[in-house]
């Protein structure tokens, strides 16, 4: 059951304002606190959630008047002592161990013995994050698919101490802001990047050993399993660096060599082809 409805997202690049935006738009939720310490990211974030309500406009998802009230509700600010009376704060900050426990560590000092601190992170140990905290029990993954907007499901992770009762709130949340959550244990990638970075990983082995050109491996694998897009391709979408940060944490993870990651995409790292968002990996943009 919602409460007071006040939520706080730590982090306002892509994945950040993408959850604050589709928080916004809930009747349900009063205010929508989306923090940032750089002021050039933040600024960013309100031009990108404007621009992403027009859109929902034009396609008649939501009414110029729900557009305004939900941009009206989400308060922009660099100063984290605002999340102070937020039932709920989700981190989605950078892929790294040790800002994320920095961050669980502030938060939870600020925040009431109630509050469910979530993280959207992609792959990183629940339990590693819950460390960082004294309040163990209220530590959750909620990790959003990119795009938020657009994408329905969202990865509820289970840690060994969450408690059920913030697996219950946490799970009513999503479900009130019309995503579907389908719960998991902490275990290394989860299910989400368990699954599909291996898959990732081997057709770049694939193409590594000329089995088939990027476009046919793509091809492949939407015209004949039915995928939207090819792992290479998705891999772009991702970011190639990502991808590799998640297939190392695997490795780590479970000590098996299946996981090793392709020396392909070392050298894309390496050579700073991360796909889309450096105009090169497998396809140029």
């Amino acid at each position: 059951m919602i409460d007071k409805g006040i939520i706080s997202v730590i982090g306002s690049g892509t994945m950040g304002n993408g959850i604050a935006h589709v928080f916004s738009i809930c009747s349900k939720i009063q205010q929508v606190i989306l923090v940032d310490l750089n002021d050039s990211i933040l600024s960013q974030a309100k031009l990108l959630i404007s621009k992403n309500l027009d859109r929902q406009i034009k396609k008649n998802i939501i009414t110029e008047n729900d557009a305004k009230a939900a941009y009206d509700k989400i308060l922009f600010t660099s100063d984290i002592e605002n999340i102070g009376m937020s039932e709920l704060v989700i981190e989605a900050v950078k892929e790294d161990l040790k800002v994320k426990k920095t961050v669980f560590s502030h938060i939870d000092k600020l925040t009431s013995p109630t509050c469910i601190l979530a993280t959207n992170t992609s792959s990183i140990s629940i339990n590693d994050i819950a460390k960082s905290t004294k309040t163990p029990q209220n530590v959750i993954g909620m990790h959003f698919m990119n795009p938020v907007p657009i994408m329905k499901l969202v990865e509820i992770i289970k840690g060994s101490r969450t408690d059920n009762s913030i697996v219950k709130k946490s799970l009513d949340y999503v479900s009130s802001i019309d995503k579907i959550p389908i719960e998991c244990n902490d275990s290394p990638g989860f299910i989400s990047n368990r699954i599909l970075m291996p898959m990732i990983n081997e057709a770049a082995f694939a193409y590594m050993e000329d089995v088939a050109t990027v476009e046919a491996i793509d091809g492949i694998m939407k015209l004949g399993m039915g995928h939207p897009m090819g792992p290479l391709k998705l891999a772009d979408l991702i970011g190639i660096d990502v991808c590799v940060s998640i297939m190392n944490i695997l490795h780590k993870g479970f000590k098996n060599k299946k996981y090793k990651v392709c020396p392909v995409l070392e050298k894309m790292v390496a050579d700073n082809k991360l796909g889309i968002k450096s105009g090169q990996g497998f396809y140029k943009y």
